[in-house]
């Protein structure tokens, strides 16, 4: 698929089930989105699947900007809600901050954020001190912003051993969704990258207890 948007085109992957419930995914920084199709597809049989290659990645045209990825989600969003009956959205990493920003703002049936974070400033503040990196920073990813907004019910899986992201910032996050919205599973043994090989990581993904 591909979705015209102001001043680029992006590219999205899909799996086509018509008429029945969809999956938006954002993925992580210079993820290739269409990678994870099969863990998807394993864990929503029955659902369309649509993943978002952001600006200036997997043929997708256009600036990565996070104004610019939002506005992308947005359009993506539109779009699906007119031919499906139901969305979940899906976020991985950077791209939770995009599926807060787009459940914050629709109406979707679930949220799934997979090793999120609260804010890429705090991420960035604490994985590189000696820089000034509250200056450097354009694009904030600011998710504790948005997270009391949200009304669908919320996944947040972490990854035991998560090397990119401290417990400490997903679980900041955590805390600014509404009382009884969000719960929080960790991956036993799993890091950053390596989460999704877990059968738990599946189970969980696909709305298992």
């Amino acid at each position: 698929l591909s979705l015209p948007v102001d001043g680029a085109e992006v590219v999205v992957t899909t799996r086509m089930r018509r008429r029945a419930p969809a999956v938006l995914y954002f993925g992580g920084n210079a993820e290739d989105v269409a990678a994870s199709l099969p863990e998807l597809s394993a864990a929503f049989p029955d659902h369309a699947l649509y993943l978002m290659h952001y600006r200036g990645y997997g043929g997708s045209t256009g600036e990565p900007t996070e104004a610019a990825l939002v506005a992308d989600a947005q359009k993506l969003f539109e779009r699906v809600s007119t031919e499906h009956p139901s969305i979940v959205v899906v976020g991985r990493s950077l791209g939770g901050g995009v599926a807060v920003r787009v459940a914050s703002s629709n109406p979707i049936a679930r949220l799934v954020l997979i090793t999120p974070f609260d804010s890429l400033e705090e991420l960035a503040a604490r994985q590189l001190p000696f820089l000034p990196v509250r200056w450097m920073l354009h694009d904030k990813f600011e998710s504790w912003r948005h997270a009391a907004q949200v009304r669908a019910p919320t996944l947040v899986l972490a990854a035991e051993n998560d090397e990119v992201v401290p417990r400490e910032r997903t679980e900041a996050l955590l805390a600014h969704f509404r009382e009884g919205v969000a719960r929080l599973e960790v991956v036993p043994g799993a890091g950053h990258n390596t989460i999704q090989a877990s059968p738990r990581f599946s189970a969980l993904l696909g709305g298992a207890k």
